[in-house]
């Protein structure tokens, strides 16, 4: 399906609606959700997946994206909490990226998952104090995040560096590394 003239037409279409609307998604993203709807409108309707594309509307797949971020905005549904970008804790993440990658063999799909994971901890323990799904799950005293924060600049004061892009990429080209776009 995905090498056909009408699924990369849909595909740009669905792109090209969405930034109208003032929305980035991944194509990747787009193009999953694009496959499953062709092939749930031709698996309900008894067809092959090639007259299901008639039904297919860019406008409409946009249209419904857009709802739903709207309707998770509404609800309360939002972006985790995120650190202050000068914060010990998230240095310390980007910190462990060469070493990651080394240990991993250069697995980059683990050292993403273990990066995402600990500055989503870093952000959700930053902002625990202000999240009402948080009550009751932290104790009386709740979390002491600026102690957190100066234990970390005192076991390595130069941690901020790691912001420093040239630092950071050094660091990985020192590990056997590099970052280039293709």
């Amino acid at each position: 399906m995905r090498n056909t003239k009408a699924f990369k037409e849909a595909v740009a279409e669905t792109l090209a609606e969405l930034v109208h609307r003032g929305m980035t998604l991944a194509p990747a993203m787009v193009e999953d959700t694009i496959e499953k709807n062709v092939r749930t409108v031709a698996e309900r309707l008894g067809i092959q997946v090639r007259s299901a594309w008639r039904y297919f509307d860019a406008a409409a797949l946009a249209d419904s994206a857009r709802s739903f971020e709207q309707s998770s905005a509404n609800s309360g549904v939002g972006q985790a909490p995120m650190p202050p970008l000068d914060n010990p804790e998230l240095a310390l993440v980007l910190a462990s990226v060469p070493n990651a990658l080394a240990q991993s063999g250069g697995d980059l799909y683990s050292v993403i998952v273990n990066v995402a994971v600990n500055a989503w901890m870093a952000g959700h323990i930053h902002g625990e104090d202000g999240c009402a799904g948080c009550d009751g799950s932290r104790g009386p005293s709740g979390h002491d995040w600026e102690a957190r924060m100066r234990t970390i600049t005192e076991l390595q004061p130069d941690i901020t560096k790691w912001f420093d892009q040239d630092v950071w990429t050094r660091a990985v080209n020192s590990a056997g590394f590099t970052v280039t776009r293709r």
